[in-house]
Order: C-alpha cells, then sequence, then structure tokens
C-alpha cells in the first residue's frame, strides 16, 4: 500500500489593522487585501483553513484533505485530543497590538463551548528598539487590575521586555500579553482564535468604530503575575550531521525546534505529524532519495505521521513543530 504523501500549504491572509506587507514582499503570501497582518499556515480552523497546493489534492481545503485520509495522518499522540490540535502562522505587526489574554481549555469550554489557547511566539526579526508585553512587572490585585484598566493607567504595571531575533516566549494561557510594533513572529499555538481584548489603545477599525473589549472575562481569566519562564529557547544548539537544531519550546501539546539545514534525515514514525515552517532559504523534500517537492522562504509543509523516513536537502532555516 502506498504512503499517504506529505503536501504544501498555502496560508489564508487576515488584513487586520495593525498589520503590514512583509509577509507579501518576502515571504511569498498571497492576498488581495492592502495589508497581511497574519498568514495561518497550518489551520484547520473556520475562521482561516489552509488549502493545499501539491499533487493531485491541490486546491482542496486542508480540514478536508484530513477528512478524506483518516485519523491516522496526524498520529498516536493525537488521540488525545478531539480535535487538530495546532494553528501555526506568521504575523507581522507593524503596529502594535492590543492587550488581551487567551483562557485556558476549562473556561473556554464552560463560557465559551470551544478550547483555550496557550501558544509560542518565534522573534523571526524586528526592528532596533521593539519591545513586547509579557505578563506584569510584579503582582497585583485583581481590584488593581480592573481599576488601572479603567483609568487607562495599566500600560504601568506590565512586563516590558525588548526583544531580539531568536527570542522565546512561551504564553500560557492566562498571560496577558501585547506584540510591539515593527516585530516579525511565527506563532504556533493551539487549535483556537479566542482572544479577551483588554486594552486596544483607543483605535477604530475601517468601519470607523472602536473594536470590542472583553473585561469581565479578562478579568475572571489573566495571572496577575510576572511570567517565570526564560524568554529564549528552552535548549541549546546541537549540531547533527548536515543540520542543527535548538529545542524552542516543549508542552504538552506542541514541541517545537528551529532548524538550519543542508540535508537532514528526517523520520516521520506513528506518533505525531512533521509541520515545517520555512522561515529562509529553500530546499527539496525527498522521498527514498527522489524529489517530492520543492519549498522556499514561506512556504508551510505537513508530513503524515507514518510516512517514515524522507530528507529535507537544500539550505535552509525551518520551524519542525510535531504534537
Amino acid at each position: 500500500m502506498d504512503r499517504i504523501q506529505p503536501i504544501k500549504l498555502k496560508g489564508t491572509c487576515k488584513d487586520y489593522l495593525w498589520g503590514g506587507n512583509r509577509l507579501r514582499t518576502e515571504y511569498h503570501q498571497v492576498s488581495g487585501a492592502p495589508k497581511i497582518a497574519e498568514t495561518w499556515l497550518l489551520s484547520c480552523h473556520p475562521d482561516g483553513p489552509s488549502t493545499v497546493v501539491s499533487g493531485e489534492e491541490s486546491g482542496i481545503l486542508f480540514p478536508e484533505w484530513l477528512k478524506q485520509k483518516g485519523n491516522s495522518v496526524l498520529g498516536k499522540d493525537c488521540e488525545k485530543f478531539p480535535y487538530f490540535p495546532l494553528l501555526i502562522k506568521l504575523i507581522d505587526a507593524k503596529e502594535r497590538l492590543s492587550i488581551q489574554v487567551h483562557p485556558d481549555d476549562a473556561y473556554a469550554r464552560t463560557h465559551e463551548g470551544g478550547y483555550g489557547k496557550t501558544e509560542m511566539w518565534y522573534i523571526v526579526d524586528c526592528e532596533p528598539g521593539a519591545f513586547l508585553y509579557y505578563g506584569f512587572d510584579h503582582p497585583i490585585s485583581k481590584s488593581e487590575f480592573q481599576e488601572r484598566i479603567q483609568n487607562n493607567t495599566l500600560e504601568q504595571v506590565l512586563n516590558r521586555v525588548p526583544v531580539h531575533p531568536g527570542d522565546v516566549f512561551f504564553i500560557e494561557a492566562g498571560t496577558l500579553h501585547s506584540i510591539g510594533a515593527g516585530i516579525l513572529i511565527a506563532e504556533i499555538q493551539q487549535n483556537s482564535n479566542l482572544t479577551y481584548r483588554i486594552y486596544d489603545y483607543g483605535r477604530r477599525g475601517a468601519d470607523g468604530k472602536t473594536r470590542p473589549l472583553h473585561i469581565a472575562k479578562a478579568l475572571d481569566v489573566t495571572r496577575l503575575e510576572r511570567p517565570t519562564r526564560p524568554t529564549r529557547p528552552q535548549g541549546n544548539p546541537e549540531q547533527r550531521e548536515g543540520y542543527r537544531r535548538t529545542l524552542l519550546s516543549s508542552c504538552d501539546v506542541f514541541t517545537v525546534y528551529e532548524m538550519e539545514i543542508q540535508e537532514a534525515a528526517m523520520n516521520a514514525d506513528s506518533r505525531s505529524f512533521h509541520s515545517l515552517l520555512c522561515l529562509d532559504g529553500d530546499a527539496f523534500l525527498l522521498d527514498r532519495g527522489k524529489p517530492v517537492f520543492s519549498f522556499r522562504k514561506g512556504d508551510s509543509v505537513f508530513v503524515p505521521a507514518g510516512f517514515g523516513g524522507y530528507t529535507i536537502k537544500g539550505n535552509c532555516r525551518i520551524l519542525f513543530t510535531a504534537v
């Protein structure tokens, strides 16, 4: 029986008001909108599913492809999830994002009928002096949190962190956060689009209206403390034959490595699919020495669980994600 082949995916682009155009000009994303704030490159979410752009199934939505192929392509480690577990994005924040928070699974199931959101940010690039907000700079009370939201002094107690390419932020559900202006991020997250917006600097959307806030729910779920996780890769660089890899972050939902590759022997066993997000360069994916397809900066590749051995050959930098 033939193995189910890897596929390339095209992202769904979002034109949020804070976005820029680097994803179009540098990462080969295509959209008719004037801005590309995000591209959802591995997505089964109904708000923006990605599309297969390789092989005989080119043109069908990724959720439909998964339905056709069956759960075995996800791997045994995905069986604990009642839904496709991941959503992977590139984010171009030309302007700052709102101050926001995501609930955990328990709160989301009770109040929203969905799932929560823990995520990881990898700083791909940033302008000099760029920063983001990551939790509070000291513990505060719920009443102080509410009061500072009301009197617009919340930023005074937030943990403001300067960023540099290669930094890693683990944003556990309940952690207040905001991406600052001039930052390009790769985001690996739970498959959820549930966000509670706390403060939006009084901005107005294309319709001339301020965007809705979700203060009461944010008060319920926000951790009122300083994060303790370091903002650097979880592991040290490991030199292997033909490539170097660094563990960026690992949790019960995802494990993410940065890989700098000339030629890498890979193995997609029965435990989990592989997601490959190309951040720089280009390469071929080879099956038993024969090219399956090429990929380049901005491309997303899905390798089914159980595909077995394959090779990436070229000169590229990727984010490798598995469950």
